[in-house]
């Protein structure tokens, strides 16, 4: 059977969570790279991974953004938003929440090895009721344990609780270049500038300031994906030169941008940095 090919929200339209296999395997394409979907869960759990582009997912806890040779891993049942940026084609696991109980219970983003990366692409190819029994069914089994240990990176952006703490993070979102300071977020939203700061740290882990950095480095890995220039990006997210972002993105991901992306491409097992609560990207 070849590969489904759609657009990745179109997966429902076959059913995906009436099929009784432990793992259902689909190839998604889109022309202009670019897709998103709104709200939605489903009874499997799933996993989305991209050859190419960046694939950000959106929980009410935070923001996990996915690139080249990785994936996001989403429980089953929770409520969840995506979006891809430069993915022509991405795949996508369908899992049976019971089919091995090591499997991450929280979402996460996954590197994925070359093994993995070939299993996935090669059930891609398997009818939906393949036989469970027959050799289509062994590559099955193999590609849940090779999913069970899949090393866990944390390209993660938390989000806060606190319906006014979310103003200024969805306000940062909306507006990454926004250079409003503290005191001007904290008259904003009703706050002081010291229990914003407090709070901030208290639900999400990192300082108001750390945040940002992580967002903008989020940000630039999607614009970037897209072809977008590094001097575009710099402006886009309101620095006054590259080499001042460039000096941003290297501290937090440990090389400047465009060799990030190279390496995310190229290698397979080139090890992801994630965003550390405890490191300094200031």
């Amino acid at each position: 059977m070849p590969i489904i090919q759609c657009h990745p929200g179109d997966c429902n339209k076959v059913s995906i969570d009436s099929i009784d296999r432990p793992i259902i395997a689909v190839g998604a394409s889109r022309a202009n790279g670019a897709w998103e979907l709104a709200m939605h869960s489903h009874r499997k759990a799933q996993l989305l991974y991209t050859l190419e582009g960046i694939i950000s997912c959106e929980l009410e806890q935070g923001v996990w953004v996915v690139p080249p040779q990785c994936a996001v891993w989403i429980p089953s049942g929770l409520m969840h938003s995506a979006r891809g940026t430069g993915v022509n084609q991405c795949y996508s696991l369908f899992v049976e929440p019971d089919a091995n109980l090591s499997l991450p219970t929280t979402c996460c983003t996954l590197s994925v090895s070359p093994l993995l990366r070939e299993l996935l692409l090669h059930a891609a190819h398997f009818p939906l009721l393949y036989d469970e029994q027959g050799p289509e069914g062994k590559v099955v089994n193999v590609l849940l344990d090779q999913l069970s240990v899949a090393r866990v990176e944390d390209l993660y952006l938390p989000l806060p609780r606190d319906s006014r703490l979310r103003q200024l993070t969805d306000g940062m979102l909306k507006d990454p270049a926004d250079k409003s300071t503290l005191s001007e977020w904290a008259a904003r939203i009703g706050m002081s500038e010291r229990s914003l700061s407090r709070t901030f740290t208290h639900q999400v882990g990192v300082s108001v300031h750390r945040w940002r950095k992580q967002l903008h480095v989020i940000l630039a890995l999607q614009k970037l994906s897209e072809g977008t220039s590094v001097q575009t990006v710099a402006l886009d997210l309101g620095y006054e030169s590259a080499s001042s972002f460039v000096t941003m993105f290297r501290k937090a991901q440990g090389k400047p941008p465009a060799r990030y992306l190279s390496d995310c491409a190229n290698s397979p097992e080139f090890p992801i940095r994630g965003f550390s609560l405890t490191e300094n990207v200031a």
